[in-house]
């Protein structure tokens, strides 16, 4: 089994984010991504959100448009014992050479240190964590980016 750190770098290719640095948080159920002017709409029957994203630390002029399917809404509890209603989401994710789908909640995480949590349940039995290191698996692989948005 692969060791992550406390911290990696991931891609999000169906929302078009190529890197998005991420805090791998094993205390946290659920993986969040940060989001802002979040809309609903439906289209042919389907629930559907559009949000953007600052997909860079510390960048508030680098914005990212992102639509996705809603897979669900329920009340998320954050570390601070707050309860919100978040949209859940489901995205492939990559890690180093590692491509899978995960769920994501959305919720502004403008004044957190990271712009996406990843929680215990993206990473069971996939990988272990090291919280003494940082960026055990490289930058996210192309090669996996390329294939799945058609630049190969």
């Amino acid at each position: 089994m692969q060791t992550l750190g406390w911290r990696e770098w991931a891609a999000l290719p169906e929302l078009s984010i190529d890197r998005i640095k991420v805090k791998v948080d094993t205390g946290a159920r659920t993986s969040a991504l940060h989001a802002f002017r979040i809309k609903r709409y439906e289209i042919d029957g389907q629930q559907r959100v559009k949000f953007w994203i600052h997909p860079q630390q510390r960048n508030m002029e680098h914005e990212v448009l992102c639509d996705a399917s809603i897979i669900d809404e329920r009340c998320v509890t954050d570390s601070g014992g707050h309860v919100e209603k978040r949209l859940f989401i489901e995205t492939p994710i990559v890690i180093g050479n590692e491509l899978w789908r995960i769920a994501v909640t959305l919720t502004d995480r403008d004044t957190m240190k990271f712009r996406m949590l990843l929680g215990r349940t993206a990473i069971v039995n996939r990988y272990l964590v090291d919280p003494a290191s940082s960026y055990l698996a490289g930058k996210p692989d192309t090669e996996h980016l390329r294939l799945l948005d058609g630049r190969a």
